[in-house]
């Protein structure tokens, strides 16, 4: 059956957040971010933009400070998160002030006039060295880059790896990066009048425990919080649950603008500062048998959570914790987890949330385990199986895996995947001397968050302090009004998945009727629906617990209809049949009663109601899996309500020319309990595994070791697209949950888990090698191979210089034919005012000493727009003959730094300037990226010498040497 979602969506009718129309009087709202990755701020100066006609107020950590409390904080910690930065920016794109004007574009131009005084502080990037001794600390009140640590021990560790013949150990790097969907993040705010507290519409995806962290931060009670979501949202992916930081500060905009504020992110906006995975680093280590039993396993991990530690984290840590131990059996496990803040963009969720790191590390080393010990992998990942006979299974750590046949998935995987061809051609093309190698990944998926589990990060002291925290609720409602039609009301907030044909759907199966009887409503509002702190789309939840929420309510509908059903019809309530939107007793199929005439009843004639039954027909029901409790005493948690698994074969070969990685066959075997809507299942495993081979071949956020971003535009940070994904292998088999009312699992983030480290294994298999980080991109698959990238070309001559650190590089060289003898072009360079019509974007250029200007240019690059107050100073003056040059820039949106040589030469009637420069910029500008970088270079020089050219020339233009000329001329046969 077709989604209902798509004939809006297909016909450019959906109902997303930029769509709704909003409130005459509501302004716009543009955002001033830090260009540096750690930064004291000294001074804002705003005046300049609020003098700037339209533009209506500017908000700054003051205004914040004043009106609002910083976040609350998973763990114990004296540190400070506000939706601005205040007195400190710690990473590059935090928000230092909030521009409100009449329109998007007066706030952008407004936010160039707004000034501010940093003092650079120096940065760390690399969670490890963010833990030396002498490393910058990000939040002098915490004294440390630490924020928390914890050792954890379940069985026996220490004596199963003093008895263990073997043991395999391996460190891992888990990169950081993102998920990119269609549609950033967008709010509505408005400060309402008198103290009714703040109106917010937002494609904001949950959890909505974070509902009372923005209220508390907001100083008002959580009904003076509401929080309404529209009906579409553009993908999300997990990503959306940063909006709740804007949210905040966009309430607060609309208090000091005294209007609603509306703000919509920019694609950059979103690579740059948003959210992003943890990147961690793991040594994990295994207790082995000769024979390939894992009997134990040994894990220390160090999550980069980047500046902050903001809510939900260190949920990336714990969500997993329950099941390290994955699918096998093994009763021994020792954790030592690590939070670690750098300056980067704060984490949190993203697809997979936890499982893509917990993953790489244990699928990894059971690969390396089967190398050390000469076995095939497929045999030690099914010799460590958890048994059919095992479910419900409680994992040593805590999770209670509710079914499974997981060797059953791995033998229906190995034979619709063809797994037996696979190693045919491979040992084919390695007899050819190819490198084809085949990997795979045993996944556990978990759905259905436990609310408690990330408290395990407290010791159980703090637990007890705090109190029991637990549980997954989830709320639907399910009405029919007084002409039979049938509505329901959800909490999940859909980003896309199809959830509104998946619950009509399941109430048409339980009331009789068709799906297109059922009108779903999705557009959550706090102050009008029923939800939780559960409430939310994450973590899989919809099929589980939303839409088998939606199947109590409507069972209660059902019997409600039954019984009047049955008093009409003179039979027991159990007799009565719904089927073809008709109501009739079992014995007497032929006295059918139309679906609307029983349910109208409730509301046109409650009096013939059977006795004692309450009129109307609307059910809500709040439902939670009961195995869902508080971590213990012993840090046992059962971080989830349901389990699903995912096995995964992967060929590839490895072109050792390109350094390409081609997937010959991906297979995926997927147990995700019932199936509710095959199409749309697989459309999720789809989905995932794009994003998954994403993750394992092209995607990671590169900062630079000062806290430069340098992935902001899909040039740099390169997501695949439908070229490049090959169509898997889909293979489905069904263990019911017994925790679920559906015996539905989770399966939207499997293959996010599984896919990165399947093509590493496969990856691994072909070159054979232990170490490699993802993504595996042609350049690192030639460092493994041993060959070395082409070295970048130097220029020549090139004035020595020393780039910010951990800026964007740029070096480049080159010569142009100028229509002016050298003497015409030498002058131009030394007059400041035939110089400032040369260089593009300068509005000034003043002479402040000998050889010395100041100049005050705008430099514009893709999205990117900086104004630069700049240094020019020149040297080594040789005229008319060359010159060297350097010079510093600093805009709002970071600093550049260069230096640089020209010559000239008489080239008959004209000069050949030949040019070498080096120069780095950081910041705003810098995240655009290498090759946006790149090109813009080429460009502004085009257009300056054409300018110089015409300024010495008295606008002449010398005509083109053609092909041929050029190379003559290149060969010294002709001038």
């Amino acid at each position: 059956m077709p989604r209902f979602e798509d004939a809006a969506l297909l016909t450019g009718r959906g109902s997303y957040a930029d769509d709704i129309g909003v409130k005459p009087g509501t302004l716009h709202a543009a955002i001033l971010r830090s260009p540096h990755g750690h930064a004291e701020i000294l001074a804002i100066d705003s005046s300049a933009a609020l003098a700037l006609p339209g533009v209506r107020a500017v908000l700054t950590g003051a205004d914040v400070a004043a009106w609002s409390t910083p976040f609350a904080v998973g763990v114990k910690q004296p540190m400070e998160h506000w939706s601005i930065a205040i007195e400190r920016a710690r990473y590059v794109g935090e928000p230092v002030a909030v521009v409100m004007a009449e329109s998007r574009y007066l706030a952008e131009d407004a936010l160039e006039l707004v000034k501010v005084e940093y003092r650079q502080l120096k940065a760390v990037v690399d969670p490890e060295a963010a833990l030396e001794e002498g490393a910058p600390v990000l939040h002098p009140a915490v004294g440390a880059n630490l924020v928390n640590d914890r050792h954890f021990s379940y069985g026996e560790p220490e004596a199963a790896f003093a008895a263990a013949g073997r043991t395999v150990k391996l460190k891992v790097h888990y990169p950081r990066n993102s998920c990119t969907p269609i549609e950033c993040f967008a709010v509505v705010a408005e400060y309402l009048a008198g103290d009714e507290g703040y109106d917010v519409l937002s494609n904001f995806q949950g959890p909505f425990a974070l509902h009372p962290v923005m209220a508390r931060s907001l100083k008002v009670s959580g009904t003076r919080l509401r929080l309404r979501a529209p009906r579409d949202s553009g993908g999300s992916f997990g990503t959306k649950q940063a909006v709740s930081t804007y949210i905040v500060l966009l309430c607060l905009a609309s208090r000091k603008a005294g209007a609603p504020v509306k703000w919509i992110e920019d694609r950059l906006e979103h690579l740059q500062a948003s959210v992003s995975s943890t990147n961690r680093v793991t040594t994990i280590e295994a207790a082995v048998t000769p024979e390939g039993d894992v009997i134990a396993l040994r894990y220390h991990q160090i999550d980069d959570c980047g500046a902050y530690l903001r809510a939900p984290e260190p949920a990336t840590f714990y969500r997993m914790h329950g099941m390290l131990t994955g699918a096998y059996k093994l009763r021994h496990l020792q954790v030592h987890n690590q939070v670690v803040l750098t300056n980067k963009t704060p984490s949190g969720l993203v697809r997979g949330f936890g499982g893509p790191q917990v993953y790489f590390a244990l699928e990894r080393l059971m690969q390396r385990i089967a190398v050390e010990l000469d076995l095939d992998p497929f045999d030690v990942i099914a010799r460590n199986m958890i048994t059919p006979d095992a479910f419900p299974y409680r994992a040593p750590a805590g999770s209670l895996y509710d079914s499974g046949n997981y060797q059953l998935s791995m033998a229906m995987a190995a034979e619709r995947g063809g797994l037996a061809e696979l190693r045919a051609r491979r040992d084919q093309a390695r007899a050819e001397g190819r490198l084809y190698g085949i990997g795979y990944a045993a996944v556990v998926e978990p759905s259905i968050s436990n609310m408690g589990y990330i408290t395990t990060a407290l010791t159980p002291a703090e637990r007890a302090k705090a109190g029991p925290k637990n549980g997954a609720n989830t709320s639907a409602t399910v009405a029919v009004d007084a002409l039979g039609s049938v509505s329901v009301m959800i909490d999940s907030v859909p980003q896309g998945q199809g959830h509104r044909t998946v619950v009509a759907q399941v109430v048409a199966d339980v009331l009789g009727l068709e799906p297109s009887d059922v009108l779903v409503n999705a557009e959550l509002d706090t102050q009008k629906d029923g939800w939780s702190i559960a409430a939310g789309n994450y973590s899989s939840r919809f099929a589980g617990a939303v839409a088998g929420t939606v199947h109590l309510a409507a069972v209660r509908v059902r019997d409600k209809l039954a019984l009047i059903a049955a008093s009409i019809l003179d039979v027991p309530a159990s007799d009565i049949v719904f089927e073809g939107r008709k109501v009739y007793a079992r014995a007497n199929p032929a006295g059918k009663l139309p679906f609307h005439r029983v349910a109208g009843g409730a509301h046109w004639s409650p009096a013939s109601l059977p006795e004692g039954m309450a009129s109307g027909v609307r059910e809500t029901v709040f439902w939670t899996p009961a195995q869902l409790q508080a971590p213990d005493e012993n840090d046992v948690i059962n971080s989830s309500a349901a389990y699903g698994f995912v096995f995964d074969i992967c060929a590839v070969e490895v072109d050792k020319i390109t350094g390409q990685v081609r997937i010959d066959r991906y297979v995926t075997s997927h147990d995700a309990g019932r199936i509710l809507n095959p199409a749309l299942a697989d459309g999720q495993i789809r989905g995932a595994f794009a994003q998954g081979l994403g993750a394992a071949l092209m995607e990671e956020f590169d900062y630079g070791s000062d806290g430069s971003f340098k992935s902001g535009t899909f040039a740099d940070y390169l997501v695949p697209t439908a070229c490049e994904v090959p169509e898997p292998v889909i293979v489905h088999m069904e263990t019911l949950s017994p925790f679920t009312p559906l015996g539905a699992k989770g399966l939207g983030e499997g293959n996010n888990m599984s896919t990165p480290v399947c093509i590493a294994n496969a990856v691994a298999d072909a070159l054979g090698v232990a170490d490699l980080r993802l993504p595996l991109t042609p350049s690192k698959i030639h460092a493994l191979l041993g060959v070395d990238d082409p070295a970048p070309s130097k220029p020549r001559g090139a004035a020595p210089v020393k780039a910010p650190q951990g800026g964007h590089a740029l070096s480049m060289s080159g010569s142009v034919e100028l229509p002016a003898t050298p003497e015409q072009v030498y002058a131009v360079l030394l007059d400041p005012d035939a110089l400032v019509k040369v260089i593009p974007g300068c509005h000034a250029l003043d002479k402040a000493g000998e050889n010395h200007y100041r100049a005050d240019v705008t430099i514009g690059i893709g999205l990117v727009k900086a104004r630069y107050a700049a240094e020019i100073r020149l040297s080594d003056l040789d005229p008319p003959h060359g010159l060297a040059l350097g010079g510093k820039g600093v805009s709002s949106l970071g600093s550049a730094e260069g230096a640089g040589r020209i010559r000239l030469e008489p080239a008959g009637p004209g000069t050949l300037l030949t040019y070498d420069y080096s120069a780095a910029v950081s910041g705003k500008v810098a995240a655009v990226g290498g090759r946006m970088l790149e090109g813009a270079a080429k460009i502004v020089l085009r257009q300056l010498f054409e300018q110089l050219g015409r300024q010495a020339g008295g606008g002449a233009a010398l005509q083109k040497r053609s092909l041929w000329q050029r190379i003559l001329h290149a060969l010294g046969v002709s001038k």
